[in-house]
C-alpha cells in the first residue's frame, strides 16, 4: 500500500498508454489516491510490480499515491471521479463497459479526436451513453506525455458547461508546476484537439520534402483559421482557438518529433505507405482516422478547409504530398482576414 499520505478524493484514470500514465503520475504528485487502470490484465500487473510503464513511459517513476489495478468494476466503485483517456475510436465502448457501474462520478475525458464514422464530437457520444446532463468535463492542451511524466512545466485547459466540474477537476491537476485553466466551450476545445492532428501530418510531410520553415509557419498558421471557421460552424468560440486548445496545441504538434502525428508525415513524405508509417510510430496516430472525419465535417457544413482536405486526399486518396502541395499553392489569391 502507499507509503505518502494521500488527501482528497480518489480519481481513476482508465487507460494505461503513455498519455493516461503521464496524467496519472501528475494526479498522484499532490498527493491524492490514483487509480491507474488498462485493457492488459498482464501489462498493469507488470507496471504495478515495477512502478513504472516501461512500455510507454519509461524513466518515469510512478509516486506512492498510483495504484495500478486491472479490475475494472473495483476501479470505477472505488473512484469519486473518473478520467477516460483511450484513443477516441475506443471511448464509446469504454463508456458502455462503465456506464453500469457508475455511482454519480463525474467524468472527464483527455481523448482528442471524433468518432470514426459519424464524424460526432466526443461529448455527444457521452450523451448517447450517459446522458446529456451527465457531469463531464474535456481535458486538453500542448501536453507530451514525456514531459508530463518528468514534471516539467506544463498546462493544460479543462472545459465544462458546468463550471464547478471545471475547477475541480482542475484542482486534481493543478500542482508542481503543472497549470490547469478552465473555460467553458467544450466544443471549441474538442475542435482544437482534433483538428491539430491532421494539421500535424501535415506539416510532418511538409519537412519531410525539405519545403522549408515558411512553409512550416504558412501550414499552422492557415491551420489555425481553419481550425477557427470549423469551430464555429459546430458552436465553439473563435477565441477559444487562440488558447491552449487551439494554437498552443496547434504549434506543440507540428513542430516537435514527439508528436506521433508530426513523425506519421515524415514518415509519409519519405516514401512509406500508410502501414509501414503506422508501424513505424508503435501507437495509435489519431489524426490518420481523425482527417477523414474532419473532412467529413468541413464538407457537411460548408466549411473552407483546403489544407485538411488535401492532407485528407494523401492519407485516404493515395494523392502524391508534391501534387498536394501544388494544389495548396495554386489556390485563388484572396484577403486574409474575413
Amino acid at each position: 500500500m502507499n507509503n505518502e499520505q494521500t488527501s482528497g478524493p480518489c480519481v481513476a484514470m482508465l487507460g494505461a498508454g503513455s498519455y493516461g500514465t503521464a496524467l496519472a503520475i501528475q494526479l498522484a504528485r499532490k498527493p491524492q489516491r490514483t487509480l491507474l487502470w488498462g485493457r492488459n490484465r498482464e501489462a498493469i500487473e507488470a507496471i504495478a510490480g515495477a512502478r513504472v510503464n516501461e512500455r510507454y513511459l519509461p524513466g518515469c517513476p510512478f509516486p506512492d499515491a498510483l495504484e495500478p489495478m486491472a479490475d475494472l468494476d473495483q476501479v470505477v466503485d472505488q473512484s469519486d471521479d473518473i478520467i477516460l483517456n483511450v484513443p477516441s475510436h475506443g471511448i464509446r465502448e469504454l463508456l458502455d463497459m462503465i456506464a453500469p457501474m457508475l455511482k454519480g462520478q463525474r467524468l472527464a475525458c483527455a481523448a482528442k479526436g471524433l468518432e470514426p464514422g459519424t464524424g460526432r464530437l466526443l461529448h455527444e457520444v457521452f450523451a448517447d451513453v450517459v446522458g446529456a446532463d451527465y457531469p463531464l468535463a474535456f481535458i486538453s492542451g500542448p501536453t507530451f506525455a514525456k514531459e508530463v511524466g518528468q514534471g516539467l512545466p506544463t498546462a493544460v485547459t479543462i472545459a465544462s458547461r458546468d463550471e464547478k466540474v471545471a475547477e475541480d477537476f482542475a484542482a486534481y491537476f493543478h500542482h508542481s508546476g503543472f497549470r490547469a485553466y478552465t473555460q467553458t466551450d467544450i466544443i471549441g476545445v474538442q475542435v482544437g484537439g482534433a483538428v491539430k492532428n491532421v494539421l500535424a501530418i501535415g506539416t510532418g510531410i511538409a519537412d519531410g520534402l525539405q519545403a522549408g520553415a515558411n512553409t512550416r509557419a504558412l501550414l499552422i498558421t492557415r491551420g489555425l483559421a481553419e481550425m477557427m471557421r470549423l469551430s464555429e460552424a459546430l458552436g465553439g468560440r473563435r477565441d477559444t482557438m487562440m488558447g491552449l486548445a487551439g494554437m498552443g496545441d496547434l504549434v506543440l504538434t507540428c513542430t516537435d518529433n514527439q508528436s506521433r502525428n508530426r513523425r506519421f508525415g515524415l514518415a509519409l513524405a519519405a516514401g512509406k505507405d500508410l502501414d509501414e508509417a503506422q508501424e513505424e510510430i508503435g501507437q495509435v496516430v489519431e489524426g490518420v482516422r481523425v482527417a477523414a472525419e474532419v473532412w467529413r465535417l468541413a464538407q457537411d457544413h460548408q466549411v473552407e478547409m483546403p489544407i485538411c482536405e488535401q492532407i485528407y486526399k494523401v492519407i485516404h486518396e493515395g494523392m502524391s504530398p508534391l501534387l498536394a502541395a501544388k494544389v495548396l499553392v495554386g489556390r485563388p489569391q484572396k484577403a486574409e482576414l474575413g
